[in-house]
């Protein structure tokens, strides 16, 4: 299945790599609170992999900790890779579709808002486990199912209005169950999936398309619009996003839900990790589960 369009993705990436700094705000976010969990885990990690390593920002956040001696970076982007290389970790451009190393290589990998851009991501999953070593962790943050869901309704009202269809305007992303599952069919063993929200608000949502450019992580779904949206479809949206969810003060809320997995290369001889566990009414068991938001950063 071919959801997203990896050469445009690659494109994107690249074009962002030169003025990223500018706007890295949520995957350094994230990287803060992958480099937090890794502080909970009491075992070392000497040989570890950054998968989707943009221009560096896990190994500038994560250091030494997680007992790391050698951080592998790879890209998809080969101008981020390069810009990554300056840190003076080994890099290498890599596609996560298809992992260039061995089996049992890596004590660790850990990917920070990377993957949800993969089409074959049960695959990538099959691969990742089997470049870890036995009692070796899988640690990643994607975007899950919440994010941008005020652009997500404001387009699409605009759309329906202005054009009268709906194209696909922000990438499908999955959610918790969805995750938990992958992580369990790929042979992970105590899989978790658990999701928490980054609110930042903006004082213009034109603003909040520039960062989206910026960070290279502009709509990339295969059947988009090849065409440039209508002036009237971008203003309607524009007012449907003021009005429906502007606050008090005016400024304007955008939503990034951020899904973290974790799991287990398992150890031979051990039990084999749990039959996927059942839809429960109210939510998800089991090490699966979603938090609240966090504190909303203002973005001029």
């Amino acid at each position: 299945m071919r959801i997203f369009d990896r050469a445009l993705v690659r494109k994107r990436r690249d074009r962002a790599a030169p003025r990223f700094a500018a706007h890295d705000f949520l995957v350094r976010e994230v990287a803060e609170r992958l480099a937090d969990r890794l502080d909970d885990v009491t075992r070392s990690f000497p040989m570890a992999l950054d998968l989707g390593c943009h221009t560096g920002e896990i190994a500038g956040t994560i250091g030494k900790r997680g007992g790391i001696k050698t951080l592998v970076q790879c890209d998809l982007s080969p101008r981020m890779a390069a810009m990554a290389a300056g840190n003076g970790n080994p890099t290498l451009v890599a596609d996560e579709e298809w992992l260039p190393f061995a089996p049992a290589s890596f004590d660790l990998v850990i990917s920070c808002l990377s993957l949800h851009w993969v089409n074959d991501l049960p695959g990538t999953l099959v691969q990742i486990r089997r470049a870890l070593k036995p009692d070796g962790l899988f640690l990643a943050a994607v975007l899950g199912a919440g994010t941008l869901a005020e652009l997500r309704r404001s387009l699409m009202e605009a759309e329906l209005a202005e054009e009268g269809g709906v194209s696909p305007r922000v990438s499908p992303f999955a959610d918790v169950r969805d995750l938990g599952g992958l992580l369990q069919r790929a042979g992970f063993a105590l899989p978790v999936v658990d999701c928490d929200s980054v609110s930042v608000s903006y004082a213009d949502p034109m603003r909040l398309m520039a960062d989206l450019r910026g960070m290279g992580e502009s709509n990339a779904v295969v059947e988009q619009r090849k065409t440039l949206t209508r002036r009237a479809t971008l203003l309607h949206a524009i007012s449907a996003y003021q009005s429906g969810f502007a606050a008090g003060d005016g400024r304007l809320p955008a939503t990034f839900q951020v899904m973290t997995l974790t799991g287990w290369a398992p150890v031979p001889g051990h039990a084999a990790p749990p039959p996927p566990l059942p839809r429960l009414a109210d939510g998800y068991g089991g090490g699966l589960g979603c938090g609240g938001d966090r504190n909303p950063a203002d973005k001029s």
